[in-house]
């Protein structure tokens, strides 16, 4: 079943990240859509850049509609791990499936070069969704109350996340979650 996937967000990479590293990174994508590197990923939308690197600033944007099977998300996790090892810090990439009923879905997949970035990264767009929602409604005093409470949330999860771990002998970092699509949330890294 083949399906429109867009796929946008902008990843800082390390400085000194070349071009050529990026590439390697994102092969398994590349593979997947039958090209040898970004200048060939052509989206199916005419005003919208594709995967452009950015040297100046070491930065990655990805901005393309695609179309795509269904080995399409385990190609994207290949990618997004990859360029997670290159990531300055941890970030968000939107991915919007477009379905055939007319219903659009819109995932995250949280991408970084630790587990502790990504958790950052999580925490900062809650903060970043629930501050745009609440300032709407309530003072600036009020919402701040609420962006407390879920710093103080994500710092006793994080916490307790590491005390289980310990516990276990097992190394303090999370588990991918399952495709987008599905039920949880998506952690590259």
């Amino acid at each position: 079943m083949r399906l429109e996937v867009h796929l946008h967000g902008y990843i800082y990479l390390c400085e000194g990240v070349t071009r050529r590293q990026v590439e390697t990174a994102m092969r398994p994508l590349f593979d997947y859509l039958d090209v040898e590197n970004m200048g060939e990923v052509q989206s199916l939308e005419d005003n919208q850049p594709g995967i452009v690197y950015h040297q100046r600033d070491f930065g990655l944007e990805i901005c393309c509609t695609l179309d795509v099977g269904g080995s399409f998300f385990a190609a994207l996790e290949g990618a997004m791990s990859g360029i997670g090892h290159l990531a300055e810090q941890g970030t968000a990439m939107e991915v919007i499936l477009y379905h055939d009923d007319g219903r659009d879905e819109t995932q995250l997949i949280f991408i970084g070069p630790s587990s502790e970035a990504i958790y950052d990264a999580q925490r900062r767009r809650m903060v970043e969704d629930v501050t745009g929602l609440l300032r709407r409604q309530f003072s600036e005093a009020g919402t701040d109350e609420v962006v407390k409470l879920i710093n103080d949330l994500f710092r006793r999860e994080r916490g307790q996340a590491a005390a289980a771990a310990a516990a276990t002998e097992e190394p303090d970092d999370f588990p991918t979650s399952q495709m987008p699509g599905s039920i949880g949330r998506r952690r590259l890294h």
